[in-house]
């Protein structure tokens, strides 16, 4: 019999100017009656963005209908097949040369989440306001923060950006509206303190005397989470001990990777706190994601891996040749193989992140349950720098909104922006017309 009172959704462990919220436990459903009326998490939306193009003919299975064997580059999946939806035959017309852009790269970048080519103008840069900020300006007031936007690598640092309109471009996925860039969080260190407490805006230097005296953030709301743990029950204490170990091996992690760097190429400009290694960079950006959803931190966000049209190299994987000029492989097959390995590279560690989703409860499913997190490109072949036909797949049910396990093929030179759309009615924004859609996604939905 539940006769005390709910606990707020909203809930924060507090102390020392330190606040962390709380993952959705069994204690915030209501009580009624002696039994708990079942409630409903929210629903979280995101694109995960990886450059340069996939390799189409291993990543294309050969068949349609429900997901049989996976192509090579999707076979990190493997596991989760019933997780995830793969699509076939959209396009994105606003990448395409048709107008003035910024070439193919930052056309392509520049427009996946925008449905607008970006356009140079003699002063300024310009394109469209992204779909996940209509959906932030419309749900974002009910989260910490409306929206997040994460990326790997900075292509000013990289050195190989040739103009400010193409840094802009090739840099960004969110654009606040036609002439604002959101840019992503690229230091894990900074993306810690923006979602657990102060400091993001401290130099380096700053953070280094900080640093000496810096006590895990769990120690600062000890009290509080002594009285939270003396209310509830088995299964939320669990829970709760499950969310603040997380948080803790994100701390142990971000201090070895800024213990590492301090040994590593110390010459080498890198933002702060990065690690060099790519899978524990996109391991601890992941994992910091994974406890702001289940915090309920914030609904939408969107991850870009590494820029588009990087030049980065993989020698933890035996490619020391770069991303992009790989791309332009003039189809030699050991150029292709090489892009391919990297390609699959890419989306074990995605896989690694949606083991990681589907293994955190949340009520009667899983955290990856409910989310929609589309992973794929811009741009099909790197080589052919075509558009159409993208490489896309969806991982999660959306709340029970999407039937996974299936390979769906529509019609050639369906919009891409029909399958925002999809999503925005998923997420309770509802309109008619984004981009150049031409309606929703017919059968994605269990509907």
């Amino acid at each position: 019999m539940i006769t005390r009172k709910a606990l707020a959704r909203r809930t924060f462990l507090r102390g020392a100017g330190a606040a962390i919220a709380l993952p959705f436990l069994d204690s915030m459903l209501p009580a009624f009656g002696g039994s708990q009326i079942p409630g409903k998490a929210p629903v979280r939306m995101a694109f995960v963005y990886v450059p340069n193009g996939i390799n189409p003919k291993d990543w294309n299975p050969a068949y349609e209908g429900a997901l049989g064997e996976l192509p090579r580059i999707l076979k990190p999946l493997e596991p989760y097949r019933n997780d995830i939806t793969l699509l076939g035959n959209l396009t994105h017309n606003g990448g395409r040369a048709l107008l003035d852009g910024a070439g193919d790269h930052g056309r392509c970048c520049a427009s996946y989440l925008t449905g607008v080519q970006p356009r140079k103008t003699l002063v300024d840069i310009k394109s469209g306001i992204s779909f996940d900020q209509i959906v932030a300006n419309k749900i974002g007031s009910q989260t910490r923060f409306p929206s997040l936007e994460l990326g790997m690598e900075d292509a000013r640092q990289a050195g190989d950006c040739d103009s400010g309109y193409s840094c802009a471009y090739t840099n960004n996925l969110a654009w606040r509206d036609d002439r604002q860039p959101l840019p992503p969080i690229l230091d894990p260190r900074a993306l810690f303190e923006r979602l657990f407490g102060k400091g993001a805006s401290l130099s380096p230097e700053a953070r280094a005397r900080q640093s000496k005296f810096r006590k895990s953030i769990l120690d600062f709301v000890t009290e509080d989470t002594k009285k939270l743990q003396g209310d509830l029950g088995p299964t939320d204490r669990r829970k709760l001990d499950e969310y603040m170990s997380s948080i803790r091996e994100i701390e142990r992690q971000l201090e070895k990777a800024e213990s590492d760097n301090a040994q590593v190429n110390p010459g080498m400009p890198k933002p702060y706190g990065v690690p060099a290694d790519f899978s524990e960079h996109f391991k601890l950006m992941t994992d910091m994601l994974t406890v702001a959803l289940q915090a309920d931190m914030t609904r939408v966000f969107t991850f870009l891996v590494t820029r588009e049209g990087t030049s980065r190299s993989y020698r933890e994987i035996g490619i020391p040749d770069g991303h992009h000029p790989l791309t332009h492989h003039r189809n030699e097959p050991a150029l292709m193989e090489k892009v391919t390995q990297i390609n699959t590279y890419h989306v074990k560690q995605f896989a690694g992140w949606i083991e990681k989703l589907k293994s955190t409860k949340e009520g009667d499913g899983s955290l990856l349950d409910n989310s929609m997190i589309v992973y794929g490109a811009g741009l099909t072949d790197g080589n052919k720098h075509n558009h159409e036909d993208l490489p896309t797949v969806i991982a999660g049910r959306g709340g029970n909104f999407i039937k996974p396990g299936l390979r769906r093929v529509y019609r050639r030179e369906t919009p891409m922006t029909n399958l925002h759309v999809t999503m925005m009615d998923r997420m309770g924004v509802h309109v008619e017309h984004f981009g150049d859609s031409t309606g929703r996604l017919n059968g994605l939905d269990l509907a």
